[in-house]
């Protein structure tokens, strides 16, 4: 009987990768970290890279906010910020999240701009003394190609409802009110910031804005200036969080329960990354450190 090495070769690769997606399906519905333990926990948010959404986050907060055995949330910050919009969502669920349980914010590497925007919210911040934070400001930056197109030998047609539509444009140089008008939104949403620090640090809105220029600075820097309560890591800020709500002994700490679909574990990252690369095209008026 005649062979066919192709087809055999088809079945072969096949099997192989039934056996790969079936190991997936178990790993995502088994391999979760679940907390079996009995009574008071502590539960901690990763908060990790540009800030492009919210809405993860805060569906995390609110759950753990929800659960009458939790009873303090750790806010583990390694960012540099991000969109002004999501950064001041996941504030707001965190002032929220604070009237039933203690929230304390642990700095890793970076807590900057919009990360450090959410962690003013909580009733205290513990970071590293290397930790990068502050950057407290706003950012918005257009490109001008205008003079790249008249060498390629393009010309651009703008039809627009008003003058202003298209402020911002890549094709013509901003005019000084247009700088005007993007200055004064600049300045309202630096405000925004100020306030925030200054009511979440118990400061004086003067003395923050002496520090809101956008300079960042190391976690022992911070502490010195009132941004920061203590110095440590996240085993630091998981004893502190049992010490403020009574608990005696190693406390349970719960990460939040996610299963993620097939779908999501081969496609998740790449989608992510085309769409912080989408919002990087848009305005950009962000809490963000600037790197350039």
């Amino acid at each position: 009987m005649r062979k066919h090495p192709v087809l055999l070769g088809l079945i072969i690769i096949g099997v192989i990768l039934g056996v790969f997606l079936l190991s997936i399906f178990f790993l995502t519905r088994f391999g979760e970290k679940k907390a079996f333990a009995l009574g008071d926990k502590i539960a901690v948010v990763d908060i990790k890279g540009m800030i492009t959404s919210s809405r993860e986050v805060v569906e995390q907060i609110d759950e753990f906010k929800e659960d009458n055995d939790i009873k303090a949330i750790i806010l583990r910050i390694n960012s540099p910020g991000g969109g002004v919009g999501p950064s001041q969502e996941i504030y707001r669920e965190v002032l929220r999240a604070k009237e039933k349980k203690k929230i304390i914010t642990s700095m890793e590497s970076v807590a900057a701009s919009g990360g450090y925007y959410v962690a003013c919210a909580s009733h205290l911040i513990v970071a590293n003394p290397g930790t990068i934070t502050g950057s407290i400001g706003v950012v918005m930056e257009f490109s001008n190609i205008e003079d790249l197109l008249k060498k390629i030998g393009l010309r651009s047609y703008v039809i627009k409802s008003g003058k202003h539509k298209d402020i911002g444009s890549p094709l013509r140089e901003m005019t000084p009110e247009e700088k005007a008008i993007l200055q004064d939104v600049i300045d309202s949403v630096h405000n925004q910031f100020v306030r925030a620090v200054a009511e979440g640090r118990n400061m004086e809105e003067g003395k923050v804005k002496q520090i809101a220029d956008g300079r960042i600075f190391s976690g022992e820097q911070a502490k010195e200036l009132g941004l920061v309560d203590r110095l440590g890591g996240l085993q630091d800020a998981i004893e502190i969080a049992a010490e403020m709500v009574g608990i005696k002994g190693k406390p349970a700490v719960i990460y939040p329960k996610r299963k993620l679909s097939l779908y999501e574990l081969l496609f998740r990252k790449s989608l992510r990354l085309l769409m912080d690369e989408v919002w990087q095209r848009e305005y950009r008026l962000s809490y963000l450190m600037y790197s350039p």
